[in-house]
Protein backbone atom coordinates (compact mmCIF):
# COMPACT_ATOMS: atom_id res chain seq x y z
CA UNK A 1 0.00 0.00 0.00
CA UNK A 2 1.63 3.59 -1.13
CA UNK A 3 1.13 6.56 0.83
CA UNK A 4 -1.58 7.46 -1.70
CA UNK A 5 -4.04 6.17 -0.12
CA UNK A 6 -3.87 8.34 2.47
CA UNK A 7 -3.31 11.19 0.43
CA UNK A 8 -6.13 13.87 1.53
CA UNK A 9 -7.01 15.57 -2.30
CA UNK A 10 -8.17 19.26 -2.43
CA UNK A 11 -11.86 19.46 -2.54
CA UNK A 12 -13.95 21.69 -4.92
CA UNK A 13 -14.38 25.25 -3.50
CA UNK A 14 -17.48 26.35 -2.63
CA UNK A 15 -19.93 23.84 -0.93
CA UNK A 16 -23.55 24.69 -0.88
CA UNK A 17 -24.72 24.90 3.01
CA UNK A 18 -27.34 22.37 2.46
CA UNK A 19 -24.62 20.12 3.21
CA UNK A 20 -25.36 21.29 6.98
CA UNK A 21 -28.89 19.39 6.87
CA UNK A 22 -26.85 16.47 7.18
CA UNK A 23 -25.88 15.15 10.88
CA UNK A 24 -22.86 13.20 9.47
CA UNK A 25 -22.03 15.32 6.49
CA UNK A 26 -18.21 14.12 6.52
CA UNK A 27 -16.98 11.19 7.85
CA UNK A 28 -13.17 9.68 8.14
CA UNK A 29 -12.20 6.42 9.76
CA UNK A 30 -15.87 5.93 11.19
CA UNK A 31 -15.58 9.75 13.03
CA UNK A 32 -17.86 12.30 12.32
CA UNK A 33 -16.88 15.19 11.16
CA UNK A 34 -17.74 17.98 13.59
CA UNK A 35 -15.96 15.64 16.97
CA UNK A 36 -13.40 13.49 17.82
CA UNK A 37 -15.39 10.65 20.02
CA UNK A 38 -11.80 9.10 21.39
CA UNK A 39 -8.84 11.26 22.34
CA UNK A 40 -6.63 8.21 21.05
CA UNK A 41 -5.98 7.60 17.31
CA UNK A 42 -3.37 5.77 15.23
CA UNK A 43 -0.21 6.35 14.92
CA UNK A 44 1.74 6.56 12.55
CA UNK A 45 5.44 7.67 10.38
CA UNK A 46 8.08 10.45 11.35
CA UNK A 47 8.91 13.32 10.87
CA UNK A 48 6.28 15.73 11.09
CA UNK A 49 5.41 17.81 8.58
CA UNK A 50 3.65 20.03 11.07
CA UNK A 51 5.04 19.63 13.03
CA UNK A 52 5.09 18.77 12.86
CA UNK A 53 6.14 17.10 12.12
CA UNK A 54 5.07 15.91 12.56
CA UNK A 55 5.68 11.83 10.00
CA UNK A 56 3.46 10.70 6.69
CA UNK A 57 0.99 10.30 3.81
CA UNK A 58 -0.77 13.64 4.42
CA UNK A 59 -1.97 16.43 2.99
CA UNK A 60 -4.60 18.19 1.94
CA UNK A 61 -3.70 19.81 -1.31
CA UNK A 62 -3.25 23.42 -2.19
CA UNK A 63 -6.02 26.13 -1.53
CA UNK A 64 -8.90 26.27 0.66
CA UNK A 65 -12.17 25.21 0.51
CA UNK A 66 -14.15 28.78 0.70
CA UNK A 67 -17.48 29.20 2.41
CA UNK A 68 -17.57 32.57 1.40
CA UNK A 69 -20.73 32.27 -0.38
CA UNK A 70 -22.55 31.23 3.04
CA UNK A 71 -24.69 33.59 4.76
CA UNK A 72 -21.64 34.56 7.64
CA UNK A 73 -24.32 33.37 10.32
CA UNK A 74 -24.80 30.01 9.31
CA UNK A 75 -21.28 29.39 8.39
CA UNK A 76 -20.46 30.18 12.05
CA UNK A 77 -22.46 28.30 13.44
CA UNK A 78 -20.94 25.22 12.28
CA UNK A 79 -17.53 26.73 12.37
CA UNK A 80 -18.58 27.11 16.35
CA UNK A 81 -19.65 23.25 16.62
CA UNK A 82 -16.15 22.59 15.49
CA UNK A 83 -14.34 24.38 17.51
CA UNK A 84 -17.04 25.35 20.47
CA UNK A 85 -15.82 22.05 22.96
CA UNK A 86 -12.68 23.69 22.75
CA UNK A 87 -13.24 27.41 23.26
CA UNK A 88 -15.64 26.47 25.89
CA UNK A 89 -12.83 24.68 27.60
CA UNK A 90 -10.46 28.07 26.80
CA UNK A 91 -13.10 30.31 28.39
CA UNK A 92 -13.44 28.01 31.72
CA UNK A 93 -9.94 27.57 32.27
CA UNK A 94 -7.64 30.28 30.89
CA UNK A 95 -9.24 33.28 32.70
CA UNK A 96 -6.48 35.44 34.18
CA UNK A 97 -4.68 38.46 33.91
CA UNK A 98 -2.63 38.09 30.02
CA UNK A 99 1.26 37.20 30.80
CA UNK A 100 1.00 36.91 34.44
CA UNK A 101 3.41 34.65 36.06
CA UNK A 102 2.25 33.02 39.14
CA UNK A 103 4.54 32.60 42.43
CA UNK A 104 5.10 28.78 42.03
CA UNK A 105 6.63 30.10 38.59
CA UNK A 106 3.73 28.59 36.50
CA UNK A 107 2.00 30.89 33.94
CA UNK A 108 -1.29 32.31 33.85
CA UNK A 109 -2.46 32.66 30.15
CA UNK A 110 -5.68 34.90 29.84
CA UNK A 111 -8.75 33.67 28.16
CA UNK A 112 -8.88 33.22 24.49
CA UNK A 113 -11.22 35.21 22.20
CA UNK A 114 -15.15 34.98 22.12
CA UNK A 115 -17.00 33.94 19.25
CA UNK A 116 -17.91 37.55 18.27
CA UNK A 117 -13.79 38.85 18.79
CA UNK A 118 -13.23 35.66 16.63
CA UNK A 119 -15.76 36.78 14.14
CA UNK A 120 -14.23 40.51 14.48
CA UNK A 121 -10.24 38.87 14.00
CA UNK A 122 -11.55 37.25 11.05
CA UNK A 123 -13.26 40.25 9.15
CA UNK A 124 -9.76 42.20 9.85
CA UNK A 125 -7.48 39.24 8.41
CA UNK A 126 -9.70 39.54 5.26
CA UNK A 127 -9.47 43.30 5.37
CA UNK A 128 -5.76 43.95 5.95
CA UNK A 129 -4.92 40.95 3.37
CA UNK A 130 -7.54 42.07 0.26
CA UNK A 131 -8.68 38.46 -0.18
CA UNK A 132 -11.12 36.84 0.59
CA UNK A 133 -10.31 33.15 -0.05
CA UNK A 134 -7.59 33.45 2.43
CA UNK A 135 -9.62 32.34 5.18
CA UNK A 136 -11.58 28.80 4.74
CA UNK A 137 -14.41 27.69 7.37
CA UNK A 138 -15.45 24.86 5.12
CA UNK A 139 -16.29 22.34 7.73
CA UNK A 140 -14.31 19.39 5.90
CA UNK A 141 -11.47 21.43 5.49
CA UNK A 142 -11.47 22.30 9.23
CA UNK A 143 -11.79 18.60 10.12
CA UNK A 144 -8.66 17.96 8.09
CA UNK A 145 -6.40 20.45 9.81
CA UNK A 146 -7.16 19.38 13.54
CA UNK A 147 -7.85 16.03 13.62
CA UNK A 148 -5.38 13.13 12.11
CA UNK A 149 -6.17 9.29 11.67
CA UNK A 150 -2.76 8.36 12.29
CA UNK A 151 -2.10 10.54 15.37
CA UNK A 152 -2.01 8.79 18.50
CA UNK A 153 -4.13 11.37 20.14
CA UNK A 154 -6.93 13.68 18.96
CA UNK A 155 -7.53 16.20 21.62
CA UNK A 156 -11.30 17.09 21.32
CA UNK A 157 -12.01 20.57 19.05
CA UNK A 158 -11.16 21.58 15.52
CA UNK A 159 -9.89 25.30 14.08
CA UNK A 160 -12.64 27.96 13.61
CA UNK A 161 -11.08 28.51 10.74
CA UNK A 162 -7.83 27.94 8.49
CA UNK A 163 -6.01 30.87 6.68
CA UNK A 164 -3.89 30.17 3.39
CA UNK A 165 -1.23 33.10 3.67
CA UNK A 166 1.35 33.59 0.67
CA UNK A 167 3.83 35.32 2.26
CA UNK A 168 6.15 36.39 5.61
CA UNK A 169 4.16 39.89 5.19
CA UNK A 170 0.20 37.86 5.40
CA UNK A 171 1.22 35.75 7.96
CA UNK A 172 2.99 38.39 10.16
CA UNK A 173 -1.01 40.37 9.63
CA UNK A 174 -2.97 37.17 10.70
CA UNK A 175 -0.53 37.01 13.93
CA UNK A 176 -0.53 40.38 14.93
CA UNK A 177 -4.59 40.46 14.52
CA UNK A 178 -4.35 37.23 16.26
CA UNK A 179 -2.33 38.55 18.91
CA UNK A 180 -4.90 41.57 19.39
CA UNK A 181 -7.90 39.00 19.64
CA UNK A 182 -6.30 36.54 21.79
CA UNK A 183 -6.84 34.34 18.72
CA UNK A 184 -5.14 30.88 18.91
CA UNK A 185 -2.79 29.97 16.16
CA UNK A 186 -1.68 26.87 14.68
CA UNK A 187 1.23 26.59 12.57
CA UNK A 188 0.21 23.77 9.62
CA UNK A 189 1.80 22.21 6.45
CA UNK A 190 2.41 18.65 5.85
CA UNK A 191 0.38 17.41 8.79
CA UNK A 192 2.13 14.33 8.77
CA UNK A 193 2.83 14.50 13.09
CA UNK A 194 1.52 11.63 14.98
CA UNK A 195 1.46 12.77 18.98
CA UNK A 196 -1.65 15.59 18.11
CA UNK A 197 1.42 18.03 17.20
CA UNK A 198 -1.31 20.61 15.02
CA UNK A 199 -4.73 19.37 16.94
CA UNK A 200 -6.70 22.53 17.67
CA UNK A 201 -7.90 21.95 21.39
CA UNK A 202 -8.75 25.52 22.27
CA UNK A 203 -10.04 26.22 18.66
CA UNK A 204 -8.44 29.29 16.87
CA UNK A 205 -7.13 29.59 13.19
CA UNK A 206 -5.10 27.00 11.54
CA UNK A 207 -2.57 28.50 9.33
CA UNK A 208 -2.33 26.02 6.74
CA UNK A 209 1.17 27.31 4.24
CA UNK A 210 0.07 25.40 1.67
CA UNK A 211 0.90 28.08 -0.79
CA UNK A 212 4.43 29.30 0.75
CA UNK A 213 6.02 25.72 -0.98
CA UNK A 214 8.66 27.59 -3.41
CA UNK A 215 12.40 27.41 -3.66
CA UNK A 216 13.31 31.08 -3.08
CA UNK A 217 17.02 31.09 -3.64
CA UNK A 218 19.32 28.17 -4.36
CA UNK A 219 23.24 29.01 -3.62
CA UNK A 220 25.06 26.20 -5.33
CA UNK A 221 28.36 27.81 -4.77
CA UNK A 222 27.74 27.87 -0.71
CA UNK A 223 25.92 24.58 -0.82
CA UNK A 224 22.78 26.26 0.67
CA UNK A 225 19.20 26.92 -0.49
CA UNK A 226 16.51 29.13 1.05
CA UNK A 227 13.16 27.64 0.68
CA UNK A 228 9.21 28.38 2.39
CA UNK A 229 8.06 26.03 4.78
CA UNK A 230 5.71 23.97 3.34
CA UNK A 231 8.48 22.50 0.17
CA UNK A 232 8.45 18.75 0.69
CA UNK A 233 12.19 17.17 1.37
CA UNK A 234 11.09 15.02 -1.70
CA UNK A 235 10.22 18.13 -4.07
CA UNK A 236 13.08 19.98 -2.94
CA UNK A 237 15.59 16.79 -4.01
CA UNK A 238 13.74 16.66 -7.02
CA UNK A 239 14.07 20.07 -8.10
CA UNK A 240 17.73 19.57 -6.74
CA UNK A 241 18.36 17.00 -8.91
CA UNK A 242 15.98 18.45 -12.27
CA UNK A 243 18.68 21.64 -12.16
CA UNK A 244 21.82 19.25 -12.33
CA UNK A 245 23.08 20.98 -8.90
CA UNK A 246 24.63 17.40 -7.47
CA UNK A 247 23.64 18.19 -4.29
CA UNK A 248 20.50 17.53 -2.34
CA UNK A 249 18.81 17.66 1.54
CA UNK A 250 19.71 14.74 3.19
CA UNK A 251 16.97 14.55 6.01
CA UNK A 252 14.41 12.10 5.03
CA UNK A 253 11.35 11.60 7.63
CA UNK A 254 7.89 10.15 6.09
CA UNK A 255 7.25 10.63 2.33
CA UNK A 256 4.57 13.85 3.20
CA UNK A 257 6.68 15.94 5.51
CA UNK A 258 7.57 19.45 4.57
CA UNK A 259 10.36 21.30 5.62
CA UNK A 260 8.38 23.83 7.81
CA UNK A 261 6.96 21.22 10.16
CA UNK A 262 10.19 18.88 10.22
CA UNK A 263 11.87 22.27 11.54
CA UNK A 264 9.47 22.39 14.12
CA UNK A 265 9.93 18.96 15.39
CA UNK A 266 13.59 19.14 14.79
CA UNK A 267 12.73 15.21 12.76
CA UNK A 268 15.65 12.67 11.29
CA UNK A 269 14.65 9.88 9.21
CA UNK A 270 16.45 6.71 7.63
CA UNK A 271 19.56 9.25 7.05
CA UNK A 272 19.84 10.31 10.81
CA UNK A 273 23.22 7.94 11.52
CA UNK A 274 25.11 9.60 8.78
CA UNK A 275 23.53 13.00 8.46
CA UNK A 276 22.52 13.71 11.68
CA UNK A 277 18.94 15.12 12.53
CA UNK A 278 17.22 18.83 11.27
CA UNK A 279 18.90 21.07 13.47
CA UNK A 280 22.17 20.29 12.18
CA UNK A 281 21.00 21.20 8.95
CA UNK A 282 19.47 24.74 9.67
CA UNK A 283 21.11 27.35 8.91
CA UNK A 284 18.98 30.90 9.18
CA UNK A 285 15.28 31.24 9.93
CA UNK A 286 12.89 33.90 9.03
CA UNK A 287 10.09 33.51 12.13
CA UNK A 288 7.14 35.17 13.05
CA UNK A 289 6.41 36.16 16.21
CA UNK A 290 3.18 35.73 18.76
CA UNK A 291 2.72 39.51 17.68
CA UNK A 292 3.41 39.68 14.23
CA UNK A 293 7.26 41.06 14.64
CA UNK A 294 9.05 39.40 11.93
CA UNK A 295 12.93 37.97 12.91
CA UNK A 296 15.68 36.11 11.16
CA UNK A 297 17.98 34.05 13.47
CA UNK A 298 21.03 34.90 11.83
CA UNK A 299 23.06 35.54 8.31
CA UNK A 300 23.87 33.20 6.01
CA UNK A 301 27.54 31.88 6.91
CA UNK A 302 28.23 27.79 7.89
CA UNK A 303 29.86 29.11 11.70
CA UNK A 304 28.85 32.25 13.69
CA UNK A 305 28.93 32.97 17.61
CA UNK A 306 26.96 36.13 16.98
CA UNK A 307 24.84 36.43 19.85
CA UNK A 308 21.93 33.45 21.07
CA UNK A 309 22.05 30.27 19.29
CA UNK A 310 18.00 31.23 18.00
CA UNK A 311 18.06 28.56 15.68
CA UNK A 312 17.96 25.78 18.09
CA UNK A 313 15.52 28.02 20.39
CA UNK A 314 12.96 27.84 17.32
CA UNK A 315 13.89 23.85 16.10
CA UNK A 316 11.80 21.52 17.44
CA UNK A 317 9.40 24.29 19.29
CA UNK A 318 6.76 22.69 17.38
CA UNK A 319 5.13 26.63 16.73
CA UNK A 320 4.85 27.46 20.43
CA UNK A 321 7.00 30.47 19.87
CA UNK A 322 6.78 31.44 16.40
CA UNK A 323 5.97 30.76 12.65
CA UNK A 324 8.49 29.75 10.41
CA UNK A 325 8.08 31.52 6.86
CA UNK A 326 11.65 30.72 5.28
CA UNK A 327 14.69 28.90 6.32
CA UNK A 328 18.11 28.28 4.74
CA UNK A 329 19.57 24.83 5.18
CA UNK A 330 22.60 22.94 4.04
CA UNK A 331 23.20 21.02 0.91
CA UNK A 332 25.51 17.68 0.61
CA UNK A 333 27.11 16.42 -2.37
CA UNK A 334 25.52 13.33 -3.71
CA UNK A 335 27.33 10.86 -2.77
CA UNK A 336 29.83 8.32 -5.94
CA UNK A 337 28.78 5.26 -4.68
CA UNK A 338 25.34 3.40 -2.94
CA UNK A 339 24.99 0.24 -2.19
CA UNK A 340 21.81 -1.32 -0.15
CA UNK A 341 22.14 -4.49 1.58
CA UNK A 342 19.77 -6.61 4.41
CA UNK A 343 20.62 -9.29 6.63
CA UNK A 344 18.72 -11.49 9.40
CA UNK A 345 19.28 -12.48 12.47
CA UNK A 346 17.54 -15.39 14.70
CA UNK A 347 16.90 -13.11 17.39
CA UNK A 348 15.85 -9.07 17.56
CA UNK A 349 18.88 -9.30 20.79
CA UNK A 350 21.36 -10.67 18.22
CA UNK A 351 19.95 -7.66 15.46
CA UNK A 352 20.11 -4.72 17.90
CA UNK A 353 24.06 -6.00 19.28
CA UNK A 354 25.04 -5.98 15.86
CA UNK A 355 23.58 -2.57 15.13
CA UNK A 356 25.74 -1.43 18.52
CA UNK A 357 28.77 -2.76 17.52
CA UNK A 358 28.47 -1.24 13.76
CA UNK A 359 28.40 2.26 15.89
CA UNK A 360 30.71 1.40 18.28
CA UNK A 361 33.13 0.63 15.74
CA UNK A 362 32.67 4.05 14.72
CA UNK A 363 31.78 2.53 10.75
CA UNK A 364 30.38 5.35 8.56
CA UNK A 365 27.31 3.47 7.71
CA UNK A 366 24.62 6.00 5.80
CA UNK A 367 21.95 4.44 7.43
CA UNK A 368 20.36 1.47 9.47
CA UNK A 369 17.13 0.17 9.87
CA UNK A 370 16.10 -2.22 12.15
CA UNK A 371 12.19 -4.21 11.97
CA UNK A 372 11.61 -7.29 13.82
CA UNK A 373 9.74 -10.72 12.57
CA UNK A 374 6.33 -8.92 13.22
CA UNK A 375 6.97 -6.13 11.17
CA UNK A 376 9.01 -8.42 8.36
CA UNK A 377 5.60 -10.35 8.41
CA UNK A 378 3.25 -7.08 7.87
CA UNK A 379 5.44 -5.92 4.74
CA UNK A 380 4.63 -9.44 3.24
CA UNK A 381 1.14 -8.99 4.19
CA UNK A 382 0.63 -5.69 3.14
CA UNK A 383 1.54 -6.38 -0.28
CA UNK A 384 3.53 -3.10 -0.96
CA UNK A 385 6.78 -4.26 -1.83
CA UNK A 386 5.33 -7.51 -4.10
CA UNK A 387 6.23 -9.51 -5.67
CA UNK A 388 9.04 -9.78 -2.98
CA UNK A 389 8.38 -12.00 -0.21
CA UNK A 390 10.53 -10.90 2.77
CA UNK A 391 12.12 -13.80 5.72
CA UNK A 392 9.97 -13.12 8.86
CA UNK A 393 13.14 -12.98 10.76
CA UNK A 394 14.83 -9.89 12.84
CA UNK A 395 16.32 -8.08 10.04
CA UNK A 396 18.78 -5.11 9.84
CA UNK A 397 18.79 -2.94 6.28
CA UNK A 398 21.84 -0.74 5.53
CA UNK A 399 22.62 1.37 3.58
CA UNK A 400 25.80 2.81 2.14
CA UNK A 401 27.51 5.80 0.83
CA UNK A 402 30.96 7.43 -0.34
CA UNK A 403 33.13 6.94 -2.91
CA UNK A 404 33.46 3.02 -4.36
CA UNK A 405 36.66 2.35 -2.30
CA UNK A 406 34.96 3.53 1.01
CA UNK A 407 31.85 1.73 0.55
CA UNK A 408 33.29 -1.50 0.00
CA UNK A 409 36.09 -1.06 3.02
CA UNK A 410 32.94 -0.38 4.98
CA UNK A 411 30.72 -3.38 3.41
CA UNK A 412 33.56 -5.56 4.61
CA UNK A 413 33.71 -4.20 8.57
CA UNK A 414 30.08 -4.18 8.59
CA UNK A 415 30.01 -7.84 7.36
CA UNK A 416 32.74 -9.08 10.40
CA UNK A 417 30.26 -7.78 12.80
CA UNK A 418 26.66 -9.45 11.59
CA UNK A 419 28.52 -12.88 11.14
CA UNK A 420 29.85 -12.42 14.69
CA UNK A 421 26.05 -11.90 16.00
CA UNK A 422 24.47 -14.75 14.28
CA UNK A 423 23.49 -12.76 11.08
CA UNK A 424 22.93 -14.32 7.78
CA UNK A 425 24.88 -13.24 4.92
CA UNK A 426 24.12 -9.92 2.70
CA UNK A 427 21.84 -9.48 0.33
CA UNK A 428 22.95 -7.06 -1.43
CA UNK A 429 20.61 -4.80 -4.51
CA UNK A 430 22.13 -5.48 -8.17
CA UNK A 431 21.25 -1.65 -9.27
CA UNK A 432 19.66 1.40 -8.18
CA UNK A 433 16.27 0.07 -9.00
CA UNK A 434 16.64 -3.50 -7.02
CA UNK A 435 18.10 -0.89 -4.34
CA UNK A 436 15.10 1.26 -4.04
CA UNK A 437 12.78 -2.32 -4.03
CA UNK A 438 15.11 -3.46 -0.85
CA UNK A 439 14.64 -0.15 1.05
CA UNK A 440 11.38 0.18 0.52
CA UNK A 441 10.34 -2.29 3.00
CA UNK A 442 11.58 0.17 5.34
CA UNK A 443 9.57 3.33 3.92
CA UNK A 444 6.37 1.22 3.46
CA UNK A 445 6.33 -0.24 6.85
CA UNK A 446 3.90 1.85 8.19
CA UNK A 447 1.34 1.82 5.71
CA UNK A 448 1.53 -1.40 5.31
CA UNK A 449 0.63 -1.87 9.35
CA UNK A 450 -1.82 0.56 8.58
CA UNK A 451 -3.71 -1.94 5.68
CA UNK A 452 -4.12 -4.53 8.18
CA UNK A 453 -6.33 -2.52 10.74
CA UNK A 454 -9.97 -3.96 10.30
CA UNK A 455 -12.74 -1.61 11.48
CA UNK A 456 -12.86 0.08 14.79
CA UNK A 457 -8.81 -0.73 15.39
CA UNK A 458 -6.13 1.73 14.99
CA UNK A 459 -2.15 2.08 14.77
CA UNK A 460 -0.94 3.54 17.49
CA UNK A 461 2.90 4.27 16.56
CA UNK A 462 5.49 5.65 19.12
CA UNK A 463 9.67 5.87 19.55
CA UNK A 464 11.89 6.62 22.19
CA UNK A 465 16.19 7.09 22.05
CA UNK A 466 18.90 5.29 23.97
CA UNK A 467 22.71 5.24 24.50
CA UNK A 468 23.61 2.60 22.26
CA UNK A 469 25.18 -0.03 24.62
CA UNK A 470 21.59 0.02 26.27
CA UNK A 471 20.18 -0.70 22.69
CA UNK A 472 19.95 -4.80 22.90
CA UNK A 473 18.63 -4.63 26.17
CA UNK A 474 15.95 -2.21 25.82
CA UNK A 475 14.48 -3.60 22.37
CA UNK A 476 14.84 -7.68 24.14
CA UNK A 477 12.30 -6.11 27.19
CA UNK A 478 10.44 -4.12 24.78
CA UNK A 479 9.09 -7.24 22.73
CA UNK A 480 8.68 -9.58 25.39
CA UNK A 481 6.69 -7.34 27.33
CA UNK A 482 4.24 -6.81 23.85
CA UNK A 483 4.51 -10.44 23.52
CA UNK A 484 3.57 -11.13 27.32
CA UNK A 485 0.86 -9.05 27.07
CA UNK A 486 -0.95 -10.73 23.81
CA UNK A 487 -0.94 -7.12 21.63
CA UNK A 488 0.04 -7.60 17.88
CA UNK A 489 2.58 -4.86 18.12
CA UNK A 490 5.83 -4.64 16.11
CA UNK A 491 9.48 -3.06 16.74
CA UNK A 492 11.40 -0.73 14.41
CA UNK A 493 13.51 2.25 13.86
CA UNK A 494 16.68 4.11 13.01
CA UNK A 495 18.66 1.73 15.19
CA UNK A 496 21.89 3.72 14.00
CA UNK A 497 21.27 6.69 16.52
CA UNK A 498 19.90 4.48 18.90
CA UNK A 499 15.97 5.09 18.54
CA UNK A 500 13.45 3.06 17.70
CA UNK A 501 9.18 2.60 17.65
CA UNK A 502 6.69 0.68 19.01
CA UNK A 503 3.59 0.51 16.22
CA UNK A 504 0.65 -1.45 17.88
CA UNK A 505 -2.73 -2.39 16.23
CA UNK A 506 -5.50 -2.22 18.87
CA UNK A 507 -9.32 -2.09 19.14
CA UNK A 508 -10.10 0.98 20.38
CA UNK A 509 -13.16 -0.04 21.19
CA UNK A 510 -12.15 -2.44 23.96
CA UNK A 511 -10.91 -0.47 27.09
CA UNK A 512 -8.95 -3.56 28.34
CA UNK A 513 -7.21 -3.47 24.55
CA UNK A 514 -6.38 0.12 25.34
CA UNK A 515 -5.06 -0.06 29.03
CA UNK A 516 -2.63 -2.90 27.93
CA UNK A 517 -1.38 -0.65 24.91
CA UNK A 518 -1.29 2.40 27.25
CA UNK A 519 0.78 0.52 29.63
CA UNK A 520 2.88 -0.85 27.48
CA UNK A 521 4.40 2.63 25.75
CA UNK A 522 4.56 4.27 29.29
CA UNK A 523 6.80 1.47 30.19
CA UNK A 524 8.74 1.37 27.10
CA UNK A 525 8.94 5.54 27.81
CA UNK A 526 9.96 4.75 31.47
CA UNK A 527 12.84 2.09 30.78
CA UNK A 528 14.06 4.57 28.19
CA UNK A 529 14.39 7.27 30.85
CA UNK A 530 15.93 4.99 33.42
CA UNK A 531 18.69 3.87 30.42
CA UNK A 532 19.06 7.45 30.22
CA UNK A 533 17.66 7.77 27.50
CA UNK A 534 14.26 10.58 25.73
CA UNK A 535 10.90 9.92 25.56
CA UNK A 536 11.08 10.61 22.25
CA UNK A 537 14.05 10.25 19.48
CA UNK A 538 11.84 11.94 16.53
CA UNK A 539 8.50 12.43 17.01
CA UNK A 540 8.47 15.06 19.30
CA UNK A 541 6.21 15.86 22.33
CA UNK A 542 3.27 18.25 20.79
CA UNK A 543 -0.10 17.01 22.94
CA UNK A 544 0.63 13.24 23.41
CA UNK A 545 3.87 13.21 25.56
CA UNK A 546 3.25 16.15 27.70
CA UNK A 547 3.71 13.86 30.90
CA UNK A 548 6.68 11.99 29.85
CA UNK A 549 8.30 15.36 29.16
CA UNK A 550 7.93 15.70 32.52
CA UNK A 551 9.34 12.57 33.68
CA UNK A 552 12.50 13.33 31.45
CA UNK A 553 13.75 16.87 32.71
CA UNK A 554 11.45 17.57 35.72
CA UNK A 555 9.46 20.37 36.65
CA UNK A 556 12.37 22.68 36.93
CA UNK A 557 13.42 22.30 33.36
CA UNK A 558 10.06 22.61 32.06
CA UNK A 559 9.79 25.98 33.68
CA UNK A 560 13.02 27.45 32.35
CA UNK A 561 10.88 26.31 29.01
CA UNK A 562 8.14 27.71 30.05
CA UNK A 563 9.83 31.50 31.27
CA UNK A 564 10.69 31.39 27.31
CA UNK A 565 7.40 30.75 26.26
CA UNK A 566 6.30 33.42 28.45
CA UNK A 567 8.42 36.17 26.71
CA UNK A 568 8.05 35.19 23.56
CA UNK A 569 4.00 34.69 24.04
CA UNK A 570 2.69 35.92 26.39
CA UNK A 571 -1.08 35.64 25.47
CA UNK A 572 -0.12 31.77 24.76
CA UNK A 573 -1.92 31.73 21.28
CA UNK A 574 0.87 30.33 19.60
CA UNK A 575 0.04 26.07 19.30
CA UNK A 576 -1.48 26.23 22.98
CA UNK A 577 -1.51 22.77 25.08
CA UNK A 578 1.21 21.23 22.59
CA UNK A 579 4.67 20.29 24.24
CA UNK A 580 3.65 21.17 27.88
CA UNK A 581 0.59 23.18 29.51
CA UNK A 582 0.66 26.24 31.36
CA UNK A 583 -0.19 24.92 34.88
CA UNK A 584 2.03 21.42 34.58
Amino acid sequence: MSANRFTRAARPLGRSLTAFSNPNPCRRAGRQLFTTSSSRRAGAGNGNGNGNGNGNGNGNGKGPRTASTWPLPGVFAIAGATGLLGWGVSELRHRGVPGTVLLDGSFSAPRYASMREMLQALDEIRAEIGSEDIISTDPEDLHVHGYSEWSTVNPEGLPVAVAYPRSTEQVSAIARICHKYCVPIIPYSGGSSLEGNFSAPFGGISVDFAYMDKIVQFNKEDMDVVVQPSIGWQDLNEQLAKMGSGLFFPIDPGPSAKIGGMIGTNCSGTNAVKYGTMKDWVINLTVVLADGTVVKTRRRPRKSSAGYNLNSLFVGSEGTLGLVTEATVKLAVVPEEFSVAVVTFPSIRDAASAAAGVMQTGIPVAAMEIMDEVQMKVVNMGGATAPRVWKEMPTLFFKFSGTKAGVKENIGMVQKITKANKGSNFEFAKDAKEQKLLWSARKESLWSMLALRKEGEEVWSTDVAVPFSRLADIIEVSKKEMDDLGLFASILGHIGDGNFHESIIYNRQDPRELEKVETCVKNMVKRALEMEGTCTGEHSIGWGKKESLIWEVGHDTLGVMKSIKAALDPNWIMNPGKIFDRQS
